[in-house]
């Protein structure tokens, strides 16, 4: 196994541990903003280790692009999604 390969295995494999770290906050942290947290920032650390984990391994520079675009993509839509739920929890524990 040659040292890139190697690297590349890495950090996918640390990018796999994050996401399992932030399934397990989900099921363990007691409030819905406390697994909001977690939840996007496991996920988003672990996309992005998985991402240079495989732009290392990867053999066209269109390839390259596609993902660090998807990386993109998943980073925008985690932050918008977290200000939506987060705003619509506080507002919900607000009314009662």
């Amino acid at each position: 196994m040659s040292p890139s390969e190697l690297l590349s295995a890495v950090l996918v494999g640390l990018g796999a541990f994050f996401f399992a770290v932030g399934a397990l906050g989900l099921v363990r942290f007691p409030d819905a903003l406390s697994r909001l947290h977690v939840m996007s920032k496991a996920a988003c650390t672990g996309l992005g280790l998985t991402v240079l984990g495989l732009l290392i391994r990867v053999g066209s520079v269109l390839t390259a692009l596609k993902l660090l675009f998807v990386w993109g993509l998943v980073l925008v839509a985690s932050a918008t999604g977290g200000q939506l739920v987060g705003r619509r929890v506080v507002r919900g524990a607000r009314r009662r």
